[in-house]
C-alpha cells in the first residue's frame, strides 16, 4: 500500500544515513567506483562474449557451408566413379568383341586358305586330266577317227568322223569338262544321246576314259544306222 511504500522509503533513508555514519565518504566513493568498474568490466566482457558468440555462429555457418560443399563434391566423385566404372565396362566389352572379331577373322583366313588349297588341288587334278586327255589325242585320232580340240573354259571338244557311211565327213561331237568336284562332265552332245548320262556316271566310277570315248562312238554309230 502507499503507507507501506512510504514506510519502506523512510527505512531506506534511515539505513543510508546510518550507513554513512558508519563508513566515511571516501569509502563510499571507493565502493561506488568499484561498483561502476565492475559494471564496466561486466559490460565489456558481455560485449566481448557477444562478439565471440556472433563469430561462433558465423563459424558454425561456415562449417555447415563447407560440409555441404564436401557432400556435393562427394556426390560428384561418386557419379564420376560410376561413370568411370561404366566406361571401363564398355571398354572391356569392346576388348572382348575385338578378341572375338580377331578370332573370327583368323578362322575365316584359315578357312579361306583351306578352300584355296582345295581349289588349287582340284585345278591341279583337272589340269592333269586335261593333259592326260591331250596325250591320248593321237591314239584316238588314229584308231577312232577322232579329232580333239581344246576350247575356252578348260573344255575339250571331241569330233568323230567316218561314222555315217552315207556321209563320212559328218561330225558327231560332244564337249567334255572337269567340274568343281574334279569329275568328268559332258556339257554338250550333237546329235544328242539318251545314254550319255549313263556313260558319264560310269566313267566317274571306273575312271576308264578310253572305254568312255569308245562307248560314245559306238552310240553315235548305232544312232547313224537308225
Amino acid at each position: 500500500t502507499e503507507d507501506e511504500t512510504l514506510l519502506f522509503e523512510k527505512e531506506i533513508k534511515e539505513f543510508w544515513v546510518e550507513f554513512k555514519s558508519v563508513y566515511n565518504t571516501e569509502q563510499v566513493n571507493q565502493t561506488l567506483a568499484l561498483r561502476d568498474s565492475c559494471k564496466e568490466s561486466i559490460k565489456a566482457l558481455s560485449e566481448k562474449w557477444s562478439k565471440k558468440l556472433k563469430e561462433g555462429d558465423l563459424m558454425i555457418d561456415k562449417i555447415q557451408e563447407y560440409k555441404n560443399e564436401i557432400l556435393q563434391q562427394s556426390q560428384k566423385l561418386l557419379e564420376n566413379q560410376e561413370h568411370f566404372t561404366e566406361v571401363k565396362s564398355n571398354l572391356n566389352q569392346q576388348e572382348e568383341q575385338k578378341k572375338d572379331l580377331t578370332q573370327s577373322i583368323q578362322e575365316l583366313k584359315e578357312e579361306l586358305m583351306k578352300k584355296k588349297e582345295i581349289i588349287a588341288s582340284k585345278n591341279k587334278a583337272a589340269k592333269e586330266k586335261v593333259e592326260g586327255l591331250c596325250k591320248s589325242k593321237q591314239l584316238f585320232e588314229e584308231r577312232l577317227g577322232l579329232e580333239i580340240r581344246k576350247i575356252p573354259d578348260q573344255q575339250l571338244q571331241f569330233i568323230f568322223r567316218h561314222i555315217d557311211h552315207k556321209d563320212p565327213d559328218k561330225p558327231f561331237v560332244f564337249t567334255l569338262a572337269i567340274n568343281e568336284q574334279g569329275d568328268y562332265e559332258v556339257t554338250s552332245c550333237t546329235p544328242p544321246l539318251d545314254c550319255i548320262a549313263e556313260f558319264q556316271l560310269k566313267v566317274r566310277e571306273t575312271n576308264n576314259f578310253s572305254a568312255f570315248v569308245a562307248n560314245i562312238r559306238k552310240a553315235f554309230t548305232a544312232l547313224s544306222y537308225k
